[in-house]
């Protein structure tokens, strides 16, 4: 006896990745993430090939792994995929501190992010 399947939280035309814990702010992570919203998957990896971001690698693999999910996963047409959505949630926070003058000590903040990247099928017209 197992449980039923649950139903499919995406339409038949998207398909998605999320990395989680990446080592960097999430407001930075955003701006990245912000580059490549609603754009064409062709153009949106070229945007990430030649950006100077640091955490721009990271974002571009999770957005070959959305692509690959739907060539692979949901049979849909790679060159006529666009990035519908592209969002960045808050994960753990390390605290560090850092010894300051006078025998006092200041706190290190270390965030990390989750990435969310939903690929979708458009129709060419």
């Amino acid at each position: 006896m197992s449980k039923p399947k649950t139903e499919r939280a995406l339409k038949d035309t998207e398909a998605k990745a999320v990395t989680r814990m990446i080592r960097v702010s999430p407001q930075k992570l955003n701006l990245v993430a912000a580059l490549i919203r609603g754009k064409k998957v062709s153009s949106a990896l070229a945007d990430l090939t030649f950006s100077r971001k640091r955490i721009a690698g990271t974002v571009k693999k999770t957005l070959e792994s959305a692509i690959a999910n739907a060539e692979n996963n949901h049979e849909l047409d790679v060159d006529s995929l666009v990035v519908a959505e592209a969002f960045v949630g808050k994960a753990l926070v390390m605290k560090r501190f850092h010894a300051r003058a006078r025998g006092r000590a200041s706190r290190v903040e270390k965030p990390f992010s989750n990435l969310t990247i939903v690929v979708r099928e458009v129709e060419s017209a």
